[in-house]
Parts: C-alpha cells; sequence; structure tokens
C-alpha cells in the first residue's frame, strides 16, 4: 500500500477556506495524483482539505471519506501555547526554534519529551496519544494492524491512499507513522502547501511491514504546472 499524505493549498484560515493560488496548486496536485491513480480518498472535515482534495476526486471520480480525527481544529487546541515571544499570542508549541528540541535535556526524557518546554504548556501528550489511537484504528482498517514499531499486514493490498489533512495534523501523524520521536520529527521534517509526503507499507513475506517514507514534501507538481515555487509563501525553494 502507498499512502499519499497532502497538506491543503494555500489557505485562508478565516473564513476556513483555500486562495486563488491554492486552489490551482489544488488543481495541479491533481493531475500529478492521477499519474497512478488512487484507491480511496479520505479528507479531513475542514474546508481548506476538502477544497484541496476537491480536484482530484472529481478528475478521479472518487467520492472523499471524511475522517474527522485528521481535523486541524483539534491538534489546534491540544498542541498550542500563549508563546511569550509572540507577545502572549497562541503559537504551535512546535514552531518555536527547532533548536530547542535538539538538546540532550529534552532528547533524555525519551517517550516523555512532553514534560519539556513549551509542550508541558499545552495538551500535547493527549493529543498525541489521541492521533497513534486513531491511527492505528485507521490503518488497522486499512488492512495494517500496528505492533509495536512495526505492522503486522492483515490483508496485503498495493492501494494506493490519500488523506488531505493539515501541517500540525500532518506532521505530528508522520512521526507515530514512521515510529520517530515526535520532537525529532517537528525539528526535522516540515510540510509545504499542497505537498504530499509518501509512505510505502511494502508487503513482506513474513507478514510484517515498517513503513518507509518515499518521499517528504514534494510539490513537483508545482514546477510542471509553472506555480511559484516556495515553501509556504516565504522560502523560494
Amino acid at each position: 500500500m502507498i499512502l499519499y499524505v497532502i497538506r491543503h493549498g494555500d489557505p485562508i484560515y478565516d473564513p476556513d477556506s483555500l486562495t486563488e493560488k491554492g486552489h490551482l496548486q489544488a488543481k495541479a496536485l491533481a493531475k500529478r495524483l492521477a499519474v497512478n491513480g488512487l484507491d480511496k480518498i479520505y479528507t479531513s472535515p475542514m474546508n481548506r482539505a476538502r477544497q484541496t482534495a476537491q480536484p482530484t476526486c472529481e478528475l478521479l471520480g472518487i467520492t472523499p471519506e471524511i475522517e474527522d480525527w485528521t481535523s486541524e481544529a483539534y491538534t489546534w487546541q491540544e498542541f498550542t501555547f500563549n508563546d511569550p515571544e509572540l507577545d502572549g499570542k497562541l503559537n504551535w508549541c512546535f514552531h518555536v526554534q527547532t533548536t530547542r528540541y535538539k538538546t540532550p535535556e529534552v532528547l533524555a526524557l525519551g517517550d516523555k519529551w512532553y514534560e519539556a518546554e513549551p509542550f508541558c504548556q499545552t495538551k500535547a501528550k493527549e493529543g498525541y496519544e489521541r492521533i497513534q489511537r486513531e491511527s492505528d484504528k485507521f490503518l488497522e482498517k486499512l488492512g495494517y494492524k500496528r505492533e509495536g514499531m512495526n505492522y503486522k499486514i492483515l490483508s496485503p493490498n498495493e492501494e494506493r491512499v490519500a488523506v488531505f489533512c493539515h501541517q500540525g495534523f500532518g506532521t505530528t501523524w508522520l512521526s507515530h507513522l514512521l515510529a520517530i520521536p515526535p520532537v525529532l520529527y517537528w525539528s526535522t521534517f516540515d510540510m509545504n502547501h499542497s505537498s504530499m509526503t509518501i509512505v510505502h507499507f511494502k508487503n513482506n513475506p513474513d507478514g510484517y511491514t515498517a513503513p518507509i517514507c518515499l518521499a517528504v514534501s514534494d510539490t513537483s507538481h508545482f514546477h510542471a504546472e509553472g506555480l511559484p515555487l516556495k515553501f509556504a509563501n516565504k522560502i523560494d525553494i
């Protein structure tokens, strides 16, 4: 199975939707995904994710299924804190300077990473456990049951499955899928607008698989359609 974890296109957060640029990104993404096709499409209930999925659904003739647990509304409540560097405004706990994560003190906490600043000011522990729990249910539905850091193959398949979601949710979910501690994932990888991170669940003969990441935050479809090559409207890439 190949799993595509896709962030929504260039957003308008209020009201929840896409910009004109975001709609163009979504159309470019649809053409890219149509090259090899998809078997299933899932999406967050939020408008910006659903609008990003719409061109792909229409092009491939697939009716999307809503996965409520992927909503950024939940992760925003769980992983934000009042950041003194932003005059007390809410900020993602994983959007502070990345060097704060990669210290001996934080890494020594291991599975109790949530005790470090600024995670301890949030509901990150509960949020991460929720995503782990819901992820395991979702993957088991697709034929792969989590056992430790690996997956038991219940129903080997070669399906291509897309999940249209969000940056905060997506980076947190990928840390669990790939068995990478969240503090290391957050401080090492990110997701561009309308990008796709591709994860392969190889159907090994012994009945177990450990998913491998084939691509991170791929936006090659921007280049194919002549769209601006920027990361989140900030960095030329």
